[in-house]
């Protein structure tokens, strides 16, 4: 879950922020800046997941143990 969330953020973020450039190609007339200061929510939120699942790996586990049952 770690490595998925840290991929996600490289993919959002330069020097490759390969979903920026996709968002930039779509809007075109949108300058690229205002992209990357867009990304900042979902960045901070995706930094906090990490956190939270470095803290409390048990919630990775959860509902695959859940529906195991």
């Amino acid at each position: 879950m770690i490595m998925v969330l840290v991929v996600t953020m490289g993919c959002i973020t330069p020097p490759v922020g390969i979903n920026v450039f996709v968002v930039k190609g779509i809007a075109a007339d949108v300058p690229l800046f205002v992209i990357f200061r867009g990304i900042w929510p979902f960045l901070i939120a995706v930094f906090l997941c990490c956190i939270i699942l470095i803290i409390f790996p048990q919630l990775a586990t959860f509902l695959p143990r859940t529906l195991a049952n």
